[in-house]
């Protein structure tokens, strides 16, 4: 008998990986453990849980047992040391920078994002005095110049929303390394079934758990999930894990935890704190989507595909943003870096502008027109009248967000369907 624990395949992980029976009742499926708070077993248990001298359960906003065998769940799909859940993908964002950033700090973002990041990015985070530099990530000497001595992260997306580009995620990541900062890489379009940034250097993945993770569009929820590789000590720009934190009496997280310390920051300060805590109920009906990852993930892609080339060919389409096709430039990234397709979002322009795009969405009768991705069902929206509404024509058209551009997110019905469906709006044009 081998002493080593078995290496899983991904598809058995998806689920057992933080799913183990109830100890209490034996019931298989994860509970639902709706409750705020835990008995300790006496003061000195309760001293050593708040000292983090002991894992444990306090109050739900920093640990529940639901929510913890989702971020274990995850972090075993992507390859990590541990993960922290949170209410939304915005909330993962900024939960996911907290440990990193100061006033005065900045990162850089690759301006091929969702819109809603960008205004984030750009708008909210300027409160906490946090500077974002919005740079074309295919220009790898663009990156290396914006990057300063209070630079504190890359920050891309795998597959970006909504032009479905791939990110060619290698060289940033070896430019991060060289820098001594972390990649981090926004997975919910790609998902673990396609894409492990980890396995290309990245050294943080985040998640909109609410879209494929969850596949169901009835669960809000985020999560970071950390690698365990970066040094945190290596240098001192990163005093909040690697120098003593006043509120744990001295405690070093990096010293301390070593590959856990940004997971453990992120529970015992950053949700200590920001307080944007996962749902039970969410983790719970995320935990069951997870369970069909990769087979939903093969359907997305294959449908994708057939709908792609479908209107590729079509009239009244002037392009199509869609990396499995070979006429994309990013064919050939997609080759390398996804597993199985090149996913189930892109967008596509229609002739006639803004005015053909509206008309397009008000025309569909099988997609849905609304503001989410990565559902069962097919999913359409004109972003620059919703999602991007709020950039300017420039951060539109860098995003692939133009007047003109129609985003799908196609879902795992009968492709035939989908297709007729469009058919027939793009006749009504």
């Amino acid at each position: 008998m081998s002493d080593q624990a078995p290496q899983y395949g991904f598809e058995t992980l998806q689920i057992h990986a933080g799913g183990k029976p109830d100890p209490a009742t034996g019931a298989r499926q994860t509970p639902i453990y709706q409750n705020t708070a835990y008995v300790f077993r006496d003061a000195d248990h309760a001293a050593a849980l708040f000292n983090l001298q002991e894992a444990g359960f306090i109050y739900s906003r920093l640990t529940n047992p639901t929510v913890s065998a989702l971020q274990e769940r995850v972090a075993a799909l992507e390859g990590g040391a541990g993960g922290v859940a949170t209410a939304s993908g915005h909330a993962a964002q900024q939960l996911a920078l907290f440990p990193l950033m100061s006033p005065g700090d900045n990162f850089i973002a690759s301006t091929r994002l969702y819109g809603g990041s960008i205004t984030q990015f750009g708008q909210a985070f300027k409160r906490f005095g946090w500077e974002v530099r919005f740079i074309d990530f295919d220009d790898i000497d663009a990156i290396k110049a914006a990057i300063d001595g209070r630079t504190k992260a890359l920050w891309a997306e795998s597959i970006a929303n909504p032009g479905g580009v791939i990110t060619d995620l290698e060289p940033i990541a070896e430019l991060a390394d060289a820098q001594k900062i972390p990649f981090i890489v926004d997975n919910t379009m790609a998902t673990p079934a396609l894409c492990r940034p980890f396995d290309w250097g990245a050294h943080i993945a985040c998640h909109s758990t609410t879209k494929f993770l969850s596949g169901t569009g009835t669960a809000m929820g985020g999560v970071v999930i950390d690698s365990g590789r970066f040094d945190w000590s290596a240098t001192d720009k990163f005093p909040s894990l690697s120098a003593p934190e006043e509120a744990y009496h001295g405690l070093r997280f990096h010293e301390t935890f070593g590959a856990l310390a940004y997971t453990l920051h992120g529970h015992a300060i950053g949700l200590r704190d920001l307080g944007a805590c996962q749902a039970p109920m969410n983790a719970f009906l995320t935990l069951l989507g997870a369970e069909t990852l990769s087979l939903r993930m093969q359907r997305h892609c294959e449908n994708a595909q057939a709908v792609a080339e479908f209107l590729e060919q079509h009239d009244k389409v002037a392009y199509v943003s869609y990396a499995g096709l070979p006429s994309s430039p990013y064919h050939a990234r997609a080759k390398k870096y996804l597993k199985g397709g090149a996913g189930s979002v892109f967008t596509f322009g229609v002739k006639g502008g803004y005015e053909a795009g509206v008309k397009l969405v008000d025309s569909v009768e099988l997609f849905s027109h609304l503001a989410n991705l990565g559902d069962a069902r097919s999913l359409v929206i004109h972003s620059a009248s919703t999602t991007h509404r709020q950039l300017t024509d420039e951060q539109r058209a860098a995003a692939g967000a133009g007047a003109e551009v129609v985003r799908l997110s196609i879902g795992i019905e009968t492709a035939d369907d989908l297709i007729r469906d469009l058919e027939q709006a793009l006749a009504r044009l």
